[in-house]
């Protein structure tokens, strides 16, 4: 095999025709890994991801061609997959507003060019959801927000529009999903390419703590910051420990560790209905 491309969380191999997708248990936040791994989330992801290709199945083909046909030394962590001309935006869908959608709208009142009543706060249930694509970039920047009509400029109208159709509809089944096991998906961002045949495909990762934003209903309540099942727990850390965001981070605490993993641990199981050995 041949090593394509190490990004912040997976490694990309060539075997044959083929590509072997590897799932890390490296984190990153604001677009920066950090030094300290999380013991089993490449298993996680990559175990959830195979779930949720299976229950969005209907709505887009998947990029997977096998979960066991690949090397011993990645059992469990990684897929055999098609080869993608991946799309060159990152597909966003919203349903509350929080994080850098929060952010914007108190800047602006609006989340991608997309206009938002006055008067929403952290965590507010959004009117319907919404598409907020942003850019792709390059490992160590940041990935920068697009309005839709700059989508069209970079892809096409027609690609544009499908885009954001298979987004939102890959992000409300996946509400639906969850919400009937007493989790709320606050926003989503998935991976889709080209195949050879012209067919939209969707890769990578698909709603996974790494990709998306976990709330549990029970406990839901607009205007604060809410218990969170995803990477937002280690976000927060980094966030009040002094550090400017900037590479090299620094280690993650023993407990953030263990605490990030249990999450990851419970949203799977609780998503699955399967249990974590």
């Amino acid at each position: 095999m041949e090593l394509l491309h190490s990004g912040k969380v997976r490694d990309v191999y060539a075997d044959g025709d083929d590509l072997i997708l590897v799932a890390s248990d490296r984190i990153s936040v604001y677009d920066v890994v950090l030094p300290t791994p999380i013991p089993d989330k490449g298993k996680l992801l990559t175990a959830l991801s195979l779930w949720w290709f299976e229950q969005l199945a209907d709505l887009v083909p998947h990029h997977v061609i096998s979960a066991t046909d690949v090397p011993a030394e990645f059992a469990g962590r990684a897929i055999r997959c098609r080869r993608l001309e991946m799309v060159p935006v990152e597909c966003v869908a919203r349903g509350f507003l929080t994080g850098g959608g929060l952010k914007e709208y108190e800047r602006t009142g609006a989340v991608s060019g997309v206009e938002l009543p006055r008067g929403l706060v952290e965590a507010s249930i959004l009117p319907e959801p919404i598409f907020t694509p942003s850019t792709k970039a390059p490992m160590g920047e940041h990935d920068q927000p697009m309005t839709f009509a700059e989508v069209v400029d970079k892809v096409g109208a027609q690609t544009a529009e499908r885009l954001r159709q298979v987004t939102i509809d890959v992000y409300c089944r996946g509400t639906e999903l969850a919400a009937q096991r007493g989790i709320l998906v606050a926003d989503t961002k998935i991976e889709l390419g080209w195949a050879a045949d012209g067919t939209l495909v969707l890769a990578d990762e698909v709603l996974t703590p790494d990709s998306s934003r976990f709330w549990p209903a029970e406990s839901y309540q607009p205007g604060r910051a809410q218990f969170s099942y995803d990477k937002q727990y280690v976000r927060d850390w980094a966030a009040s420990s002094g550090w400017n965001k900037q590479a090299p981070a620094p280690e993650v605490p023993a407990e953030v560790v263990e605490a990030t993993r249990a999450r990851y641990v419970d949203v799977y199981e609780k998503l699955t209905g399967n249990r974590w050995d």
